[in-house]
């Protein structure tokens, strides 16, 4: 599969069928890994990183990670690409904007993939729709054993795996659960349920993590240290405090319904005419939109719409996915265009 093949084959964690998915968009685990005796990315010259890079594609290809797993060398791709592979969450920005030989492999259904010379020598990543922390977990873990076979990774008895950030030192391990928390947003009580999560040793991120502000009312929940504890206990952490989450959530929304129905259908309904017949839509604009109609089809209010549909117009609207739709760069105004378009058309469609 090509990168251009990515609009029409929209990933298996898009489609809304994991457990709690109302809520709950995926659930991701990423595993830091670096190859013993080569020296972090920073300190890595030309060369080893050339031979990192040729080492772990070599070895991802031949042990079949994955089914038709695809491969993209990023000092190839164009900037457009790179963009794209991070809407679809396949790499992060930092590894788009990265320099030296680095690249990404992926498979089919987009639910695993593996980023080479990202800030590690290599970024293992699963994810799956919905709540599945556990089959998750199986499918990295399985991948890890898998690539441990034919490659030396740098581990210390004493620290654990070795990794770059020494936030990931240890178990190497980052959980992240993606959460759509309009409800809590609007009464208000977002902040505070964060608070507590806070305590517990966990940080709240935006759409795309670290660095990135929270937009469409999506959340992204994940463990902030790898080191002192197992596998399983950051596991068990993260599972016993999402579902508290999602309680919440669902409480707030019951609230707005007893409460503020004549005002919530209102604000539901006007975004839903919105995109079915604006002319121009900012990417501000769409996810906000998108949101609201997400919870509106959760709750009842709308009902000839698919989930799998709005979780994908979350990405397939963004700018670099419209620009493959119309296979040219585009400005923002064009974009905006496009985008409108296009979620008219899908919504037509129904």
């Amino acid at each position: 599969m090509e990168i251009k093949d990515l609009y029409d084959n929209t990933g298996e964690w898009l489609r809304g069928t994991g457990k709690e998915s109302d809520i709950v968009i995926s659930s991701r685990i990423r595993l830091a890994r670096n190859i013993a005796g080569y020296p972090f990315l920073s300190r890595a010259n030309l060369k080893q990183r050339q031979e990192i890079e040729a080492l772990l594609r070599r070895t991802i290809i031949e042990r079949d990670i994955a089914q038709d797993v695809s491969y993209v060398n990023l000092n190839q791709a164009t900037a457009v690409d790179k963009l794209l592979l991070v809407e679809r969450h396949l790499i992060s920005k930092e590894h788009a904007e990265g320099e030296g030989e680095r690249g990404v492999a992926f498979g089919k259904s987009e639910t695993v993939s593996l980023m080479i010379n990202e800030e590690d020598h290599l970024r293992i990543q699963v994810i799956r729709s919905g709540f599945e922390l556990k089959n998750t977990w199986d499918t990295i873990d399985e991948i890890d054993n898998i690539l441990g076979e034919s490659l030396n990774f740098a581990f210390s008895s004493k620290f654990g795996f070795l990794t770059a950030c020494p936030t990931n030192v240890g178990t190497g391990m980052r959980v992240s659960v993606m959460l759509h928390l309009p409800a809590l947003g609007m009464t208000k009580h977002i902040e505070k349920v964060f608070n507590a999560v806070g305590k517990l040793g966990l940080v709240v991120r935006g759409l795309y993590g670290e660095g990135t502000k929270v937009s469409g009312d999506l959340y992204q929940i994940s463990n902030q240290f790898a080191l002192g504890k197992s596998e399983k206990e950051i596991l068990s952490i993260i599972e016993s405090v999402i579902p508290r989450i999602t309680s919440y959530e669902r409480m707030a929304r019951k609230a707005l319904v007893l409460e503020s129905k004549d005002q919530l259908e209102d604000r539901i309904w006007r975004s839903y005419g919105m995109l079915k017949a604006a002319r121009m839509i900012t990417s501000e604009e769409i996810l906000q939109l998108l949101s609201q109609v997400r919870m509106g089809v959760n709750i009842g209010m709308i009902d000839d719409i698919e989930m799998q549909t709005l979780n994908e117009l979350f990405v397939l609207t963004l700018p670099a996915h419209l620009q493959k739709l119309q296979g040219c760069e585009l400005d923002s105004a064009q974009r905006n265009v496009i985008r409108a378009s296009y979620v008219r058309k899908r919504l037509e469609g129904l």
